[in-house]
């Protein structure tokens, strides 16, 4: 069976290094796949459209393609982008038996005040760099030293604030997406929007299943266990 993970924002193809080796137990033939401008694409253009970014994750999924069943794992942005590769996989014919998307509760969901009302944000990649350097942290998953040292700064930046384009310029084009395929959603218990989980459970017409589990919205690297134990259950199911 095929695994392929779509990683998070400012993330590349060795972001899932932690969990590939976990995984390497089961049957799995495991492919980390990355967006132009870093890991091993560096050389590339980055890319801020998420038409583009959807298009180049289904070609480089169809150029890996075998004749196994495959699952498609994505965390944030690999979650949001993850919807629409498996929507255009099955307009290919060669859907996924499973995506499992984590550290996201779906289009359209919104942090919330105490009061039940949306919190209305700017976005992102446009924020000035304290505020920006400000929201990174609050998310977790980026080292101080990169927010701190000016120039490893400078080299992460553009590739952060381009993946927030691609989530937030074209941000309502999944909400009346309906796939066929199942879903898998995973959540941090201290993650804001973790109480809409079920968000997910609308944009398939298969089964729907979900787990909170312990921390914050990198969870997934104290979590590695919990998430592989989860992979592993579909590994045995079959395109038929």
């Amino acid at each position: 069976m095929q695994l392929f993970l779509l990683h998070f924002a400012g993330g590349n193809c060795y972001s899932y290094d932690f969990l590939r080796k976990k995984i390497g137990s089961y049957t799995f033939k495991t492919y980390a796949l990355e967006l132009p401008g870093r890991g091993k694409r560096f050389g590339e253009d980055l890319i801020t459209d998420k038409i583009e970014a959807i298009e180049d994750y289904v070609s480089q999924i169809c150029k890996l393609r075998n004749a196994e069943p495959y699952i498609i794992y994505g965390h944030s942005m690999g979650a949001t982008l993850g919807l629409s590769v498996t929507k255009r996989m099955e307009e290919k014919g060669d859907a996924p038996v499973q995506l499992i998307v984590s550290g996201n509760a779906g289009p359209g969901a919104k942090e919330k005040d105490e009061n039940g009302k949306i919190i209305e944000k700017e976005k992102r990649y446009l924020l000035p760099d304290n505020d920006f350097q400000d929201v990174l942290r609050e998310l977790g998953g980026v080292p101080e030293e990169v927010l701190t040292n000016e120039e490893l700064y400078e080299f992460f930046n553009p590739i952060i604030r381009a993946d927030f384009q691609i989530l937030e310029e074209k941000e309502g084009i999944e909400e009346e997406m309906i796939i066929k395929t199942p879903i898998h959603a995973i959540m941090g218990d201290q993650e804001k929007t973790s109480d809409q989980i079920e968000n997910w459970k609308q944009f398939t017409i298969s089964s729907f299943k979900n787990n909170i589990l312990p921390g914050h919205h990198f969870f997934i690297y104290n979590q590695t266990k919990e998430i592989v134990n989860i992979i592993a259950r579909y590994n045995k199911i079959t395109m038929y």
